[in-house]
């Protein structure tokens, strides 16, 4: 997720507008976490809901200062917005990794999905255990309850509906949706 290559893939009057929007809300040029949170418009979290945003947090700050500059802002958009499957699976395997040592556990997994689920707000079928239990049950290919990078990337790549329901779980267009509204009434 290189920054140079994240700006190039958006035209220069959205480079402007997402610019404008940074620099109106974040002066400093430097987002903090309660920054985030605020850009966003993410209040009233749960522990678990505030544990998966600062995880998400932490994975658009590349450079692990603790802030976003504008360049990580735009490579996380660029990301969101326009990455291809492999890159967002990546993301989406970082952030799942919540303790870091680059494999995904059952308990991890479970913190994420319903934390998700209460920041989405959106109801499903399927509870946040079972889904977890399937996606194991799916994926783990060596049994080991835990998922390396390998296994959950070429098995989420290859079950369309597992693809589709990560993919959902983590669609992040309704703030995206949200920002470029205020970028367009303030335009």
């Amino acid at each position: 997720m290189g920054n140079a290559v994240a700006l190039e893939e958006f035209n220069a009057c959205e480079s402007h507008q997402w610019y404008r929007k940074f620099m109106t809300e974040c002066p400093s040029g430097l987002l903090t976490y309660y920054e985030f949170k605020q850009f966003f418009g993410l209040k009233n979290l749960s522990e678990s809901s505030d544990q998966y945003v600062r995880a998400m947090f932490t994975t658009f700050d590349m450079n692990d200062d603790g802030f976003i500059d504008f360049m990580e802002y735009v490579a996380a958009l660029s990301l969101v917005l326009k990455g291809s499957v492999q890159k967002k699976l990546r993301w989406y395997f970082k952030l799942y990794d919540v303790d870091g040592n680059g494999c995904i556990d059952r308990e991890e997994l479970l913190v994420i999905i319903k934390s998700i689920r209460a920041i989405n707000g959106a109801t499903h079928e399927m509870s946040a255990e079972d889904f977890t239990n399937m996606v194991f049950d799916k994926i783990d290919i060596n049994g080991d309850g835990e998922l390396s990078l390998e296994e959950f990337m070429e098995g989420v790549q290859n079950d369309e509906m597992l693809l589709t329901m990560l993919t959902q779980s983590l669609d992040l267009s309704h703030i995206v949706q949200k920002i470029q509204g205020e970028i367009i009434t303030k335009s």
